[in-house]
């Protein structure tokens, strides 16, 4: 039987590198998603192939599967270990076909998409969700999301020992955001475990546009180095003792408070009550926090930020892991189109050699991740 999938990305509006020390953030889904196609195989492998490239990738449904093929199999591989070792017994493997109108390496939750897209696949394939391990072990949606999240991360879940993963050492908010959207409406959860708070409605007269930078967002080599050394502070700052800390943990401290207990929970009670100048100013905020406390933002994030503000943006932020990536805004639908083009040609004046890789969507909170006929 031939399963269809369709996988949002995410973007996270505020609560920046905090889901990894047990901070909230506040995400929505978007249109733009990731497309999968999946037939069972009577042979234990997870085989995925992507239309846009020529190169595939098979991986033995193994605890002891490594690392070969092209750079974006680490996914695979690490969802194809962990799934064999947490569930032995699930030995059907899966023809995974994808293609996708999602940016990749741009702060949308591209490679979360990848992992809850497979780890869908395998778990519908081998009829998981009547096993009573599996219910016991993920009872719910954002239970799910978080099991997703440890494939990649390799973090502990439930009864479940961790691993290496992909070597990054984040969190569960992208495939929490990605499996449990609610289309119109930004959801705030909390995390370590996760759980949603609430969820607020995205202003009906208004449009989420995204600037993507074309300055890539990947968390591979110095990229990873860099995101695993945010994370590390960003522990050792939620617990720290203040003043006896060095410097860049007693800054990530200040933004992990910040960033959970002012800010996402005062941005989507702002949102809820259409108060978009005190929204506006949280967000302002957020994205400071990011340029000076957490020091990952490059000239191109900082530029669409300040400029789509300057350009009549409600509110403006960069997102995601950084050094690089996307920026967020929300405007006026009826002119989204118009701040567009200018938002565009502001960025296109500042950066003329991110021209031919800048993306520019005008999008609205969308649904979960979900399975749709195939066609």
């Amino acid at each position: 039987m031939t399963r269809a999938y369709v996988v949002p990305g995410r973007v996270e509006l505020v609560g920046k590198h905090v889901d990894y020390a047990g901070g909230r953030s506040l995400t929505c889904a978007i249109e733009a998603a990731l497309h999968a196609r999946a037939k069972p195989l009577a042979e234990p492998v997870l085989r995925v192939r992507d239309e846009a490239r020529r190169d595939g990738v098979a991986v033995a449904l193994s605890a002891d599967a490594r690392q070969h093929g092209p750079r974006w199999s680490t996914y695979v591989v690490s969802v194809a270990r962990r799934f064999a070792r947490d569930f032995p017994d699930a030995r059907t493997g899966v023809e995974v076909v994808l293609r996708s109108d999602l940016p990749t390496s741009a702060g949308l939750s591209s490679s979360a998409a990848l992992v809850v897209a497979l780890g869908t696949a395998l778990v519908d394939a081998n009829g998981l969700d009547t096993d009573a391990r599996w219910r016991a072990a993920v009872p719910d949606a954002v239970a799910r999301g978080e099991y997703f999240a440890s494939l990649e991360t390799g973090a502990p879940f439930g009864p479940f020992a961790g691993d290496a993963g992909v070597g990054v050492r984040g969190g569960a908010q992208d495939h929490v955001a990605i499996v449990c959207a609610e289309e119109g409406m930004a959801s705030q959860f909390a995390y370590l475990p996760a759980r949603l708070e609430r969820r607020v409605p995205w202003p009906s007269e208004c449009a989420l546009v995204i600037g993507v930078s074309g300055v890539h967002a990947t968390k591979t080599g110095n990229a990873r180095e860099a995101y695993n050394r945010l994370s590390d502070a960003m522990r050792a700052g939620a617990g720290g003792s203040g003043a006896s800390e060095g410097p860049e943990v007693v800054a990530r401290a200040d933004q992990f408070h910040q960033e959970t207990e002012v800010i996402v929970p005062g941005v989507a009670s702002a949102m809820r009550d259409r108060d978009f100048t005190t929204l506006g100013a949280l967000v302002d905020r957020s994205q400071a926090l990011a340029e000076k406390a957490l020091g990952n933002q490059v000239p191109e994030t900082i530029h669409l930020a300040r400029s789509a503000r300057e350009g009549g943006a409600i509110a403006a932020s960069a997102f995601g892991a950084g050094f690089g990536g996307a920026v967020w805004a929300m405007v006026p639908r009826d002119g989204a189109n118009t701040f567009v083009g200018l938002w565009r040609t502001a960025y296109e004046r500042a950066f003329p050699s991110r021209r031919a890789h800048a993306q520019w969507l005008v999008t609205r909170p969308a649904g979960p991740a979900r399975a749709v006929p195939p066609g």
